[in-house]
């Protein structure tokens, strides 16, 4: 895995985890520890320690294996959880953020047939050279499978790159959606919110007066946080032509927003 230190778990018969940290030195120093708890019934597991740059796909089969390796996605580790049952790490060239991870873990378990639940970028692994201690495993002879190591190359798995890269494009695109959503929602909120530009222009304190409406109307809405255009199209929805050719009316527009925004500024 080659991780600088390790998060150990050790999972007892009684429902309890206990997380240990170290090193791989530590690691091997603690191996009669992890027996005697696996003599107890407790499960025996790893995992990096903080973020890392492996990618953990979990209940896969032979041909999974096999299908991975076609793909040229090698993996660095591959364990034999129960019989014909493995889990596989995949090494990435750097460090990968914990979403980034988790989505990529995700992916993977979704090309590969692999356990869904137990894709994330935190997962536990099991550590080669106990026994699988789950009830539903338990042989005839009261024994349980020992966690066999199959593979071990360490290797980067550099066709992996592509993969992360694509995941890293999904989710950038995902979250220009959801702002885009948010924005939409919050506009749609917006304008259902606001009083209409009518019901300041039916108001007797503007006398009538359309240029002192649209001002007040302008400060209103800005204050409350509707945008420039959402207001430049409300106040140009009446007729300016008044107001002189299209580039006057533009003048008008832009000075009546141009004032609004610095009193809402000074408020």
């Amino acid at each position: 895995m080659g991780c600088r230190t390790f998060e150990i778990g050790l999972f007892r018969a009684n429902a309890t985890m206990i997380l240990l940290t170290f090193d791989s030195d530590g690691v091997l120093k603690s191996l009669p520890r992890f027996r005697f708890e696996n003599c107890q019934g407790g499960n025996v597991f790893i995992r990096p320690d903080g973020e890392h740059n492996l990618s953990m796909v979990d209940d896969l089969n032979v041909q999974s294996i096999r299908r991975m390796k076609v793909m040229g996605l090698s993996p660095a580790l591959v364990v034999e959880t129960s019989p014909g049952n493995f889990q596989a790490w995949i090494k990435h060239s750097r460090v990968l953020p914990k979403e980034l991870s988790t989505a990529v873990a995700r992916r993977l378990a979704k090309d590969l047939g692999g356990d869904a639940g137990a894709a994330d970028w935190r997962h536990f692994g099991r550590l080669a050279g106990f026994t699988n201690r789950k009830l539903r495993h338990q042989g005839s002879d009261g024994l349980f499978p020992f966690v066999k190591l199959v593979e071990a190359s360490s290797r980067v798995c550099d066709a992996a790159e592509g993969l992360v890269a694509q995941v890293q494009l999904q989710m950038e695109e995902e979250v220009k959606r959801r702002t885009r959503m948010r924005r939409t929602g919050a506009s749609h909120r917006l304008s259902h919110s606001l009083k209409t530009i009518d019901q300041f222009r039916a108001n007797p304190i503007y006398a009538g007066d359309a240029t002192r409406v649209d001002l007040a109307y302008a400060i209103y809405a800005l204050s409350l946080g509707a945008s420039v255009e959402q207001v430049e199209a409300t106040i140009a929805a009446r007729d300016l032509s008044h107001k002189g050719g299209e580039k006057r009316q533009a003048d008008y527009l832009a000075r009546t927003i141009k004032k609004a925004l610095t009193l809402v500024q000074t408020r």
